[in-house]
């Protein structure tokens, strides 16, 4: 199992009533009710710098107490519904709105007539009620995929558990209620008890695969949503099919709620994933009865033909699955995870050693994609952290590099020795010493990726023969003296794009 490095990327917060902000010669005034969190920004917001073009002049404060023409005061007010904006008329202190375009000053001129305002607010309203007020980028992005997914799988979901009704009405019609409750009970206790087993076993991989593991579940879940549909067409076979499809369930749900709160922190860009966890629960309620509205009315559509009525769940399974596994495959790709894993790391160093830039954390994303199939062994030399196998065959470089350790040193490098079946791989093992810093796994990984990337270069370095150990040595330690040089300048880039702290 790959080790996971979590990189914490939260902003200390800051209390105060308020918080002024010089940027550009503007001052940003954000009240309090607005959010408590708040967050430096090194340049002001583009609305800012478009919707007026003020300089800050001595002169024009020291204007006259009466003015001809409305003054502009440098101070800009950010709110959740829009850029506000202090005129002084020569009289009173108004706050004006900024359009981007326009400024209302009171009473000269109109925005709109009262429908537009009234669909404003109303938008804004929806705004506010939906999504968080902070939020990265690619959100609006995620959550219109999230919104196909939750409203087709919980329009199957009606439909499955009309499907079980049905099979309990038809298999169970001359046994006692009880029966059927027990038989429900069973099959919801066995579905739990899998979820704990599956929780258990694969709790590491919710951080290494997350988005391999969800999207996996996810196919297991639609699965089960297509075994209970079934349960009608094999009544006498009720508890064994509901039993599959609810262990099959059950994990799909210990895996999205193992996995949720690494995907709302991706979003949090304020110190806000309280924020956005509880948005995400309104969106799901809220697409989810969209869902159950569609359900109603294909079943009402259809009420005075029980036989299309019954054949309804088989037509529009396919379909629905289709969309419900598309729309969440799309919103994967927009979640820019913020641990930082082995495979992260690799690509990010591999990517450094070719162009000399760290790539962002969306394009690493976009670069490792939703990896649904692994792709373990394609790689030549592939890099693995652990420790040595005494199964495998352990090279003499390995017993080398143990021997040169001395105690300011928190990992070594050295080459492995695989067998799958008759198949013989090599491959690069950093070995961790216990108490070792991220600077000091970073470090580890960076000097084996520029191990690997001499011997894919120089294919005969580590043939067999008697210069083998001198020219690891020589090796080991030029890759270990370039990782030295590019460390510091590698780290400062990291954190500048918040990989690490």
């Amino acid at each position: 199992m790959q080790s996971t490095i979590h990189i914490p990327t939260t902003n200390p917060p800051f209390n105060s009533y308020t918080q002024w902000q010089k940027h550009n010669k503007f001052f940003s005034l954000i009240p309090i009710n607005q959010n408590p969190c708040f967050q430096t920004l090194s340049n002001p917001p583009k609305s800012l710098k478009t919707s007026f073009q003020f300089d800050f002049e001595d002169e024009k404060i020291r204007k006259e107490f009466n003015p001809t023409s409305p003054t502009l005061l440098p101070v800009v007010i950010r709110q959740s519904d829009g850029v506000s904006r202090y005129v002084w008329d020569g009289s009173d202190l108004k706050l004006v709105s900024v359009d981007g375009k326009t400024v209302c000053f009171g009473g000269f001129e109109d925005l709109g007539d009262g429908f537009r305002r009234l669909f404003r607010r109303c938008s804004l309203g929806v705004r506010n009620f939906l999504f968080p007020r902070e939020i990265s980028e690619n959100y609006f992005e995620y959550v219109k995929w999230k919104f196909l997914h939750r409203v087709f799988s919980s329009a199957l979901q009606v439909l499955a558990t009309q499907a079980m009704f049905r099979a309990i009405g038809i298999g169970y019609a001359r046994s006692l209620p009880s029966a059927a409750a027990l038989n429900w009970v069973l099959k919801d206790g066995l579905g739990r008890l899998s979820r704990c087993i599956y929780t258990a076993s694969l709790a590491s991989a919710f951080d290494t695969n997350l988005k391999r593991v969800r999207f996996s579940t996810s196919v297991v879940f639609s699965l089960s949503i297509g075994v209970e549909l079934m349960t009608p067409a094999f009544p006498q076979y009720f508890l064994l099919l509901a039993s599959i499809a609810n262990i099959a369930k059950q994990i799909s749900l210990a895996c999205y709620l193992a996995t949720g709160t690494a995907v709302h922190r991706s979003f949090a860009v304020a110190d806000n994933l309280g924020e956005v966890s509880a948005k995400a629960q309104i969106q799901t309620v809220c697409f989810d009865n969209l869902g159950l509205m569609l359900a109603a009315a294909l079943n009402v559509m259809l009420k005075n033909n029980q036989r299309l009525q019954a054949c309804l769940p088989f037509v529009v399974y396919p379909i629905f699955t289709a969309i419900d596994l598309y729309g969440i495959y799309q919103s994967l790709k927009h979640v820019h995870l913020q641990t930082l894993t082995k495979d992260r790391l690799e690509m990010i160093i591999d990517t450094w050693i070719q162009f000399r830039y760290v790539p962002s954390p969306a394009e690493v994303s976009k670069q490792e994609g939703i990896n649904f199939i692994p792709s373990k062994g394609r790689l030549k030399w592939p890099i693995r952290i652990g420790g040595l196998n005494p199964k495998c065959q352990i090279p003499n470089t390995s017993m080398m590099a143990m021997q040169s350790l001395c105690r300011d040193d928190f990992y070594f490098v050295c080459t492995e020795v695989c067998f799958h079946g008759i198949e013989r791989t090599e491959g690069i093992l950093l070995c961790l010493r216990e108490g070792a810093s991220t600077t000091d796994i970073i470090m580890g990984v960076l000097q084996a990726c520029y191990i690997r990337e001499r011997l894919l270069c120089k294919t005969g370095i580590l043939e067999d023969g008697d210069g083998l150990n001198q020219e690891w040595l020589k090796l080991a330690k030029a890759c270990k003296r370039s990782a030295r040089e590019d460390m510091e300048l590698l780290n400062e880039k990291m954190v500048e794009l918040a990989m690490i702290q």
